[in-house]
């Protein structure tokens, strides 16, 4: 059974820092471009930052550019996001995906064996 697992969530303040985790079961992630998604109450869901099967090719959503950064290690078949400079509006459940085509990879319809979320809450 493909699944993807995230983990990593959790409360922390305005300013500060959080990493996810993206773990692969039952398949190598080496072969799929993976996203990083988010869905806060109310919202549809949007794509965060994504990154090609070698890592060699990252992108991000304007509202994360230079605070996230995306990056993978295959060898232990997870993909993580660095999140930095967290504000509230980062606030949402975070999940990760297999993309398709990498020129859509921040789309969520794009997207495939997503992981049952992780929760990150931004708050004073």
């Amino acid at each position: 059974q493909l699944q993807l697992v995230e983990s990593g969530g959790g409360l922390v303040q305005p300013g500060g820092s959080l990493r996810l985790s993206c773990a692969a079961s039952g398949f190598t992630l080496d072969a799929y471009a993976i996203g990083w998604f988010r869905q806060a109450p109310g919202k549809e869901r949007e794509g965060v930052s994504c990154i090609s099967s070698s890592g060699g090719s990252t992108n991000y959503a304007d509202s994360v550019k230079g605070r996230f950064t995306i990056s993978r290690d295959n060898a232990k078949n997870t993909v993580y996001l660095q999140m930095n400079s967290l504000k509230p509006e980062d606030t949402a459940i975070y999940y990760c995906a297999a993309v398709g085509l990498f020129r859509l990879c921040l789309s969520p319809r794009n997207a495939a064996y997503w992981g049952q979320g992780t929760q990150v809450t931004v708050s004073s």
